[in-house]
């Protein structure tokens, strides 16, 4: 993921990234956050509704590189307990 996760564009593209992911036969996914500058509640919203499509199709979705805010964002809403999140990509892919 790149940018900004906003209503409107972010959150969409987050959205079909998952579900292309997903008819692609794909069931487990890592989002990479590291180039992500700014997320609002819609994007967490799709972060969230992302976990759940996912789950319920006996997949996994993991968060890998979390920029600082982002971090600080899924602790207040405590959130960081629902996602496995890790600071190292090869790790993340192991872990599945």
């Amino acid at each position: 993921m790149k940018g900004k996760i906003t209503i409107g564009v972010g959150d969409v593209r987050l959205r079909e990234a998952v579900h292309e992911a997903l008819e692609g036969g794909a069931k487990n996914i890592l989002l990479n956050l590291a180039s992500v500058s700014v997320i609002d509640s819609a994007g967490m919203g799709e972060l969230v509704s992302s976990y759940t499509h996912v789950a319920n199709g006996g997949g996994k979705l993991k968060l890998v590189n979390l920029p600082p805010k982002i971090t600080d964002i899924l602790q207040v809403t405590q959130l960081i307990s629902v996602f496995e999140v890790f600071d190292d990509e090869e790790e993340a892919l192991a872990s599945f």
